[in-house]
């Protein structure tokens, strides 16, 4: 025991503050894992980040770290609860109060971003909430067994090891609660429910891509995106876990006729399958997140139409398992082209990650307003009654996608010898289709390049074009004409409010 007025070490300290930290950590995620995993703090408060950050932080984390924005912003959530974790303890040195009161007001901070999230309720504040305390206690714990800073002697190594071995029991507490968490909470995943799922054969199957439709040229795009490669761009820290079984889906609103159909009943309607290409409004030019699927799943206006859209209803209000909300353009889904609720993707059950079990799939729009993911509840309503997560952002209510040409060979500053040089990529103006591509060098005279043939207007397409590379640096830029005769612009835009725009076009140098 320490005589009153000897404090441990600023590092001890330090030290004792970040333990006590994990403790909290651990035992809220072990508590989540009874609530919800949303509930934990790292995912709470990193989802309320994610909905108070503005729209040029985003555009700037998708454009840094692309598909691994989310592991960055954990990480960084981390790196931040442990500095100021070792600053409680710093605290608590001098006054155990001062140390109290940070965990304390973590906590709250905690419990409040978890009240933010979507259908959360009073139950999300809990492992918030008891973390905090086994953080505390932990925190008192290790401050009152910390050696005394200078103190020498037998007693003082006595203490040492007295400390040591408590500061491994909180580690130990900290690291087996957090892995009995991430453990319980495993039992939620809905992977073997998944392969469970037989899809039925397709009443309406799509036709035989084309022949040619994928040109095979080395290091171009594949015409189809296979599931692992396919992008995902969404607000989710956790992948919502929707159990087929208890899925249903809800169509109301603005309908004479308002039902509800389970996953069973869905797969026994007659399902059609579709190629489609979906493309994120995050996309800059030249971008990533583009990729073409063959979607099985019920026709989109057909539910509709069998609840009976009323006169005055102008959008689909859709709402994810966990209360993300999507606002899509009726005339969109009504006017003829293939919007489906689909449930398989390539040939299998929708990804967990791309909306197992049921999601929405309506060619020609960003998938901001047009594909949500986990969908569960379908409303018939108007833009001026409900306002969904991006467009309460002022996204555009209407993001028809905006015809595009990308460059995948060469690489931008690609080093080639000289010769003939294969210029190829993919195009792409869903529901409008592609005319042509056109290329030219150092501002030299366009080239119609040759096009891959395709199923659909709905798909994107693969083009090809030889160049005879003569040495020197060089500027090689595309551009696309889509179904309507419409050159594509070499007007720059961002992608907010309503998509990027402009030519794509990649720098090489010929040896």
């Amino acid at each position: 025991m320490r005589n009153e007025g000897e404090r441990p070490g600023l590092l001890i300290a330090a030290l004792a503050g970040v333990l006590a930290g994990a403790v909290a950590l651990g035992v809220a995620e072990l508590a989540a894992a009874f609530v919800r995993p949303q509930a934990a703090p790292l995912i709470a408060v990193g989802g309320a980040g994610i909905d108070l950050t503005p729209e040029w932080l985003k555009h700037f984390a998708i454009r840094a770290f692309g598909t691994h924005d989310k592991q960055v912003l954990l990480g960084g959530l981390a790196a931040g609860a442990a500095v100021f974790a070792a600053l409680f303890g710093v605290a608590g040195r001098f006054r155990r109060a001062a140390g109290a009161a940070g965990f304390a007001a973590f906590g709250l901070l905690g419990a409040v971003a978890a009240l933010t999230r979507p259908v959360a309720g009073p139950a999300d504040t809990v492992p918030v909430l008891l973390g905090m305390i086994a953080g505390i206690a932990a925190l008192f714990l290790l401050l009152s067994l910390a050696p005394a800073a200078g103190v020498r002697g037998v007693d003082s190594d006595a203490g040492r090891r007295v400390f040591l071995a408590a500061a491994g029991g909180a580690a130990a507490v900290a690291a087996s609660a957090g892995t009995l968490g991430r453990v319980l909470t495993s039992r939620r995943d809905v992977a073997a429910a998944r392969r469970a799922v037989r899809l039925p054969a397709a009443a309406k199957p799509a036709p035989p891509l084309p022949a040619g439709a994928d040109l095979r040229v080395p290091g171009l795009t594949p015409f189809v995106t296979p599931n692992k490669d396919f992008y995902r761009v969404d607000t989710n820290l956790v992948l919502p876990q929707v159990d087929p079984e208890q899925w249903t889906l809800r169509v109301h609103g603005l309908v004479d006729r308002p039902f509800e159909i389970s996953f069973a009943e869905l797969l026994r309607r007659p399902l059609e399958e579709h190629d489609i290409t979906l493309t994120c409004v995050s996309n800059e030019v030249g971008g990533p997140y583009a990729g073409q699927a063959r979607w099985l799943g019920v026709p989109l206006a057909g539910l509709l139409r069998e609840a009976g859209v009323r006169a005055g209803a102008d959008q689909v209000f859709s709402r994810s398992a966990d209360g993300f909300t999507v606002s899509t353009p009726l005339p969109a889904v009504l006017d003829g082209r293939d919007a489906l609720l689909a449930v398989g993707m390539n040939g299998e059950p929708l990804p967990v990650a791309h909306g197992f079990p049921a999601r929405l799939v309506v060619p020609g729009l960003y998938g901001y307003v047009s594909a949500t993911k986990w969908v569960v509840d379908l409303k018939v309503s108007r833009f001026a009654d409900d306002r969904a997560y991006w467009t309460r952002r002022d996204w555009a209510d209407h993001a028809p996608i905006k015809t595009m040409a990308r460059i995948d060979l060469p690489k931008a500053f690609a080093n080639i010898k000289a010769g003939r040089v294969p210029i190829a990529g993919v195009a792409w103006a869903q529901h409008r289709g592609i005319d042509a591509v056109e290329v030219r060098v150092d501002d030299g005279p366009w080239r119609r390049a040759r096009l891959a043939p395709v199923p659909n207007t709905d798909t994107w397409r693969q083009w090809f074009l030889e160049w005879d590379a003569a040495p020197g640096n060089h500027r090689i830029e595309a551009r696309a004409i889509d179904g309507t005769g419409a050159v594509q612009t070499s007007q720059r835009a961002e992608p907010f409010p309503s998509g990027a725009s402009g030519r794509h076009s990649t720098v090489v140098t010929i040896t």
